[in-house]
């Protein structure tokens, strides 16, 4: 059943619960959101031991969004949620949704542990990056479908993965958002997260992501590395449920 929360500029998030234990919130990647992507098998999965919440972030599915976007309220959209999962919770977050959970813990969201599938740490840029101003200009000329397309291929889906769907073109102006947490994502940033976090990546993963895990869970004061059985940037979901299970139980 669909809740709501609302954020700090007085958006709405909609989101859902399942299961009954420890809170989990689920953080969704690029193009994610309740109808589209991991995350409800995933909740599925969790739900015999713990409570877990998933949500659209902003702009996307049910949830509401306000204009000007900033990263700062992706992670107000975060802590709505969390405050309505009883004020406290554990963090599963997938690819750029990982950014978003880096920046809410570093803003003192109160995140207990954190797991994160594989965030894409990306090139330091000083502003915008080219292909944050490019999938802009597509957005804004309406070209949603070669936005969704062009972003698939800049970074690096492999081309059987690389025709967008119907799902990810409807949120294409949203993946400029994705772009814009990755350009204001520092390794300072990450250094001042606090929290116990484990960053995993997939065995089956080619291309920079390994590497990035790597790199954030070496800025991280409490990080530490997983790799785990599966596809390119997607691993089992029984090799997960047991990893996160077996983290979110840790003290």
């Amino acid at each position: 059943m669909t809740e709501t929360a609302r954020s700090a500029d007085g958006t709405m998030i909609a989101f859902e619960r399942v299961g009954d234990g420890p809170a989990v919130v689920c953080v969704d990647a690029a193009g994610g959101y309740r109808e589209r992507g991991p995350m409800r098998p995933l909740a599925a999965a969790l739900a015999d031991g713990f409570t877990v919440f998933t949500y659209d972030r902003r702009g996307r599915g049910e949830s509401g969004d306000t204009a000007p976007y900033a990263v700062e309220r992706e992670v107000d959209d975060l802590a709505a949620v969390i405050a309505a999962a009883g004020g406290r919770a554990h963090v599963y977050a997938f690819s750029s949704g990982g950014l978003v959970a880096l920046h809410a813990a570093a803003a003192g969201v109160p995140i207990d542990r954190m797991a994160l599938l594989e965030p894409p740490l990306g090139e330091p840029s000083a502003g915008e990056s080219s292909l944050t101003r490019e999938l802009r200009a597509l957005v804004g000329a309406g070209q949603h479908e070669e936005a969704a397309a062009h972003f698939l291929a800049a970074i690096g889906v492999p081309e059987e993965y690389a025709t967008p769907d119907p799902g990810l073109i409807a949120v294409a102006p949203t993946l400029v958002y994705d772009c814009v947490i990755s350009d204001d994502t520092s390794l300072d940033l990450i250094s001042r997260v606090r929290q116990p976090t484990l960053v995993i990546d997939s065995e089956g993963t080619t291309g920079p992501l390994p590497g990035w895990a790597v790199t954030i869970v070496e800025a991280l004061p409490h990080g530490r590395h997983s790799s785990l059985p599966g596809s390119w940037h997607g691993v089992e979901e029984g090799a997960l449920t047991k990893a996160l299970r077996e983290f979110y139980a840790q003290s």
